[in-house]
């Protein structure tokens, strides 16, 4: 099992950019797709990008495609979500999570391990 902690959340104003991190702890997580979803109050958890175990293969969420970028350094064991030009809308719990999947997936049921998430406001 992977341990995932997520950090990097804040408050920032609209058009501000933040860098969100996972970290993971055990072995496998290199061999791992690891996703971003965000919660909204009131709403369901939601996919936002996901990455593939060598970094080569990414997804997004169509609404933060030209604006967030996701990559990995398995040498560190960690997955960054680089989050520019935000908009009050992006503002959620942002949690990872990891899957052995290997096909693109945005369902939050096929992610085994996730993090307790972090917070980002973004002020209007």
């Amino acid at each position: 099992q992977v341990e995932l902690v997520e950090s990097g959340g804040g408050l920032v104003q609209a058009g501000g950019s933040l860098r969100l991190s996972c970290a993971a702890s055990g072995r496998t997580f290199s061999s791992k797709t690891v996703g971003w979803f965000r919660q909204a109050p009131g709403k369901e958890r939601a996919f936002v990008a996901s990455i593939n175990w060598s970094g080569l293969s990414t997804y997004y969420e169509d609404s933060v495609k030209d604006r967030f970028t996701i990559s990995r350094d398995n040498a560190k064991d960690t997955v960054y979500l680089h989050m520019n030009n935000l908009k009050p809308e992006d503002t959620a719990i942002y949690y990872c999570a990891a899957t052995y999947i290997t096909w693109r997936t945005t369902n939050p049921g096929d992610f085994t391990s996730w993090g307790r998430g972090t917070q980002v406001t973004v002020s209007s």
